[in-house]
């Protein structure tokens, strides 16, 4: 296998399965090879990928993102999504530092692998992931105002990903914002650091509680279930959003139906599930052609269900699932406020579940934000001075997941998607610390780790991938 920059070198040339395309993107990975010019110029990516650096495999990895986000920012939709009006800037960075390149890859591998099932795929995102993380500990023992938005992008992509050492590189995304405050003003993530600094650092000042009480645990996923019932009904006629948020509807009538969730674990694998939604189930809906009123009906009660579900799962925080989801329902609800139709009473009154949980999330972090301002306490705890990233260890050692076992009934004639924790670790597999593998973790070949992908139970959520049909639906 060709080298990704140097972070490759000396490594051997595996056999790897070939990612398969649409014969259009094909063409258009053809023509970049051939003509050296990036071909999507409105992603403003600079400085592009040079194709000579890349394998063909590794082209396609980086075209499925690129594509995806292209499509999106042309419909006005990539800012409905978690990550994708963030690829520009990440294949900006990734350019020029190879360990964000195997970052990448890793996350458009993850993708495909959910949308088709297909294990091959996964193995990809094994490769590559294992790979960026040996080159994010360089990188981090080399630290420096230079490094810094590198670090930060490679971090998030790995984060996104990863299942058996999430804890210990959110605390490392913790030290780098807490070195960048005196020069965030730089960074091509500004936007979310100011984020972060809101609603991460304001929830972390707050002290939590082991557990919710049950009549208020009751109510909340009571009112999640009514507006989902409520949606569904209206969603006759549009097969993919209807599929959706019947999942949607049986995980929340799943959480009912538990006992107290008590442990970091128990908590991890309960929220996995939803957290894998947020990132994926958006591109299945927002790619299709024609109206996009159903699909952003269906996104915002995704988003809604995050905000609201945070207070369950307090050991993980907000960062892990709900503050990813308010920036992009807070576009939707302005995109649906805008809206003007002869629904739109009707689309007025769908919304006021995502609404209601937008405002309530928001405000509650600004009120703490502000106590915290009056009483001149710090919101970033990790000592900015001290980026010593293996010292830090994985905070929480119960996140080392297994697959959640429910009774509920659900189809298992789909295809498997992917959405439980894997029952074996993911490329963080062997990390002694917070991007830090052990000296026996070797880049692994996608044809030697298959085995690292088997789940217990791949058929309980099926999937419905994100190329379909087009479909009749309103604006």
């Amino acid at each position: 296998m060709e080298s990704v920059g140097s972070d490759t070198e000396g490594q051997g040339s595996p056999e790897e399965p070939s990612v398969v395309l649409t014969p259009g993107s094909e063409s258009r990975i053809d023509l970049w090879q051939q003509t050296g010019s990036f071909p999507y110029p409105e992603l403003q990516v600079f400085p592009p990928p040079q194709t000579q650096e890349y394998t063909k495999n590794e082209l396609r990895l980086i075209h499925h993102l690129s594509s995806i986000s292209n499509d999106l920012l042309l419909r006005g939709t990539s800012h409905l999504t978690v990550w994708a009006h963030k690829m520009p800037k990440f294949l900006s960075i990734a350019s020029s530092h190879p360990y964000v390149m195997h970052a990448l890859l890793s996350f458009s591998a993850n993708h495909l692998a959910w949308a088709h099932s297909a294990t091959e795929t996964r193995n990809l995102y094994l490769h590559h992931g294992s790979i960026a993380l040996r080159g994010l500990h360089e990188a981090i023992g080399n630290f420096s105002r230079a490094n810094a938005d590198s670090v930060l992008a490679a971090s998030l992509l790995l984060l996104w990903q990863a299942t058996d050492c999430w804890s210990s590189l959110r605390a490392g995304i913790q030290s780098v914002l807490a070195a960048m405050q005196s020069w965030k003003h730089e960074s091509l993530f500004v936007e979310y650091i100011a984020q972060e600094d809101l609603l991460t650092a304001a929830f972390r000042l707050r002290r939590r509680s082991s557990s919710v009480d049950p009549t208020k645990k009751g109510a909340i996923l009571q009112n999640a279930a009514f507006a989902m019932q409520t949606l569904r009904a209206t969603l006759v006629g549009h097969e993919l959003e209807l599929h959706y948020i019947n999942q949607l509807l049986v995980y929340v009538q799943q959480l009912q139906g538990l006992g107290p969730i008590q442990t970091p674990e128990q908590q991890f694998n309960h929220l996995y599930q939803l957290r894998k939604w947020l990132f994926w189930v958006p591109i299945s809906l927002l790619q299709r052609p024609g109206g996009q009123g159903p699909a952003m009906l269906t996104l915002a009660h995704f988003y809604a269900v995050a905000l609201t579900l945070e207070p369950l799962f307090p050991d993980l925080g907000s960062f892990f699932c709900s503050a990813t989801a308010l920036s992009p329902l807070e576009a939707i609800i302005a995109v649906t406020d805008g809206m003007q139709s002869e629904h739109t009473a009707e689309i007025a009154s769908l919304m006021q579940f995502p609404r209601h949980a937008a405002y309530s999330y928001r405000t509650h972090a600004m009120q703490i934000h502000q106590a915290a301002l009056q009483q001149q306490q710090p919101f970033l705890g990790v000592n900015p001075d001290t980026l010593n990233y293996a010292s830090i260890g994985n905070l929480s050692p119960a996140f080392a997941p297994s697959t959640p076992h429910y009774s509920s009934t659900q189809p298992t004639s789909a295809p498997a998607s992917y959405l439980e924790v894997p029952s074996h670790p993911s490329f963080t597999s062997g990390t002694q610390a917070w991007g830090l593998p052990s000296p026996s973790l070797s880049a692994q070949s996608p044809s030697s780790s298959a085995q690292l992908y088997s789940t217990q139970e791949e058929n309980m959520y099926g999937y419905i991938g994100g190329f379909v049909q087009p479909m009749a639906v309103w604006t």
